[in-house]
């Protein structure tokens, strides 16, 4: 998605107007704080992102990678923060999981202890071999794991991410038994897939995509639910054979709840600047993701639904608090 000029001159004003309402505000450079490990598709979309935020704001802003636990480390350090502005959060797919998977478990609420300022983006999946895997289509990939039972891994960055979601609705809807190889981190689990490790990982398309344009990793198929326009050789999970399958992962940005809804404002306002620059958005749309930027509420709306959703999903699948 290209925002248009019309979209740019309103972000502008909006800074502006923010800017007026949230005085001194920023001050000292800002940390966003992201709960995956470098090179994962969240820190990916991280970094693109905090350098367009840099200019508008007129303060550095520093990604914060506190990887581990699924995402609950970074989460509650960042649910813990001041409210003045100074810590932003990447609030995920990932994390609306875990509300489900550690019911009364976790030392911070997604939903009370956050204030959503926008849903940054949207990203697909592809489903992605290690060559020495003898299959080119999902429907190779299927027969092979019928004819070997329990035979091919799949690796994630751990329980109830985005990739595990993806792997386990396949498995699911597919009726074959992959076993699953959770890692720490999207990273690690890339790493481990590009090694021969684990065969088989359902990898956000920002750190799949290149790899497998190297040829070092091959592409099965998309999680979208139509083509997509930057792949449109490779078809979908859906065409292949599994009508109504769709996955993927979304990135947002949050802050500490309690924090004036001015900054939160001026932060938003910076956002939708910093995704109208010419230069991120292409970043971004180049590699596969789709660009929001909605209000507030609209994104609070979104992670409530986000949980309900997941919640039949992975309770289905014997898992939660």
């Amino acid at each position: 998605m290209k925002l248009n000029s019309r979209i740019v001159v309103f972000a502008v004003a909006l800074l502006a107007a923010a800017c007026g309402w949230a005085q001194g505000y920023p001050a000292k450079p800002v940390r966003m704080v992201v709960t995956f490990s470098p090179g994962s598709g969240s820190d990916t979309i991280a970094r693109i992102v905090a350098g367009g935020l840099s200019q508008p704001l007129g303060q550095q802003v520093i990604v914060e990678n506190r990887a581990g636990a699924a995402g609950n480390i970074g989460a509650e350090l960042a649910a813990k923060a001041p409210p003045d502005g100074y810590t932003l959060f990447q609030l995920t797919m990932g994390h609306a999981s875990n509300a489900i998977l550690y019911e009364g478990k976790l030392n911070y609420d997604v939903v009370r202890d956050f204030a959503p300022v926008t849903l940054l983006a949207t990203s697909p999946s592809i489903v992605v071999v290690h060559p020495s895997l003898p299959v080119k289509t999902i429907g190779e990939l299927v027969r092979l794991a019928k004819a070997r039972p329990g035979s091919v891994n799949y690796g994630s960055g751990g329980v109830g991410t985005p990739t595990f979601v993806a792997a386990e609705l396949f498995r699911m809807q597919a009726g074959v038994n992959l076993v699953h190889v959770p890692y720490k981190s999207g990273g690690e689990a890339i790493i481990g897939v590009l090694t021969g490790e684990v065969p088989l990982y359902f990898s956000p398309m920002a750190t799949a995509l290149p790899l497998v344009q190297q040829g070092r990793l091959r592409a099965l198929a998309v999680t979208t639910p139509k083509r997509l326009a930057l792949l449109p050789q490779y078809p979908t999970v859906a065409e292949s054979g599994y009508a109504g399958y769709q996955a993927g992962n979304w990135y947002g940005l949050a802050v500490p709840a309690k924090t004036p809804k001015e900054i939160i404002a001026a932060i938003r306002a910076a956002a939708l600047k910093a995704l109208a620059d010419p230069a991120v958005n292409k970043r971004m749309t180049d590699l596969g993701y789709v660009i929001v930027g909605d209000q507030p509420e609209e994104f609070a709306a979104h992670i409530r639904s986000e949980i309900a959703a997941l919640g039949k999903v992975l309770k289905g699948l014997g898992a939660g608090g």
